[in-house]
């Protein structure tokens, strides 16, 4: 049996990940799962197609070399190695204000946009508290008045590491908006059957 990984790099969608590596490479589920951080009962699920979602590439994504699944193809005792970045991770914070780095302050405008289109469902008083802004910044790019609406673009607020993806889920399924299915995992127990909603 695989051993556990040796990584701290956490990845975003293991579900979909686990769903591309089942159907295409011969890794076995223990594999899988050390690599995933999911249990071997829930790769089986997706691979029985108990759970349905959609498939997501490693190698793409950057999680992993195609080296290293053809070296793991191999030997069924052998681990996956999760390729580090230095791109920031979801962290646990304490209650209250949220700090945010210099470095992303700038980028916290292209998340809250992101939510604005993505999840237009959400209440300004949730944007504030996942992302730390102000009611007349979120104002100003509704109304399209903020001094470099034209510069910025959309961006996942997790991605840019802005906030945790289970803080979201949360402020999304509190407003009554629905998840992606990948984004579900973090709502979710580790029980095999588990319907999954259409993204919006």
């Amino acid at each position: 049996m695989a051993q556990p990984a040796a990584h701290n790099r956490t990845i975003l969608m293991p579900m979909s990940t686990a769903a591309w590596l089942v159907d295409n490479t011969t890794l076995t589920f223990e594999q899988i799962g050390d690599f995933t951080g999911l249990h071997k009962v829930k790769v089986e699920a997706i691979a029985d197609g108990d759970i349905k979602v959609p498939v997501r590439n490693p190698i793409t994504d950057g999680y992993i070399t195609q080296e290293d699944l053809d070296r793991a193809a191999t030997d069924p005792n052998a681990r996956l190695t999760l390729l580090q970045t230095d791109l920031p991770e979801p962290v646990i914070r304490a209650k209250g204000p949220r700090y945010v780095s210099v470095a992303h302050r700038a980028d916290k405008p292209d998340g809250i946009l992101w939510i604005i289109k993505t999840h237009p469902e959400l209440k300004d008083a949730q944007i504030i508290r996942l992302i730390g802004t102000t009611k007349n910044t979120i104002a100003s790019l509704k109304n399209r008045t903020h001094p470099n609406y034209t510069n910025l673009r959309p961006r996942h607020p997790v991605l840019l590491g802005l906030c945790r993806q289970d803080e979201l889920n949360a402020a999304i399924l509190k407003s009554g908006g629905k998840l992606h299915p990948d984004a579900e995992e973090n709502t979710q127990n580790d029980q095999p059957n588990i319907d999954t909603t259409e993204w919006v």
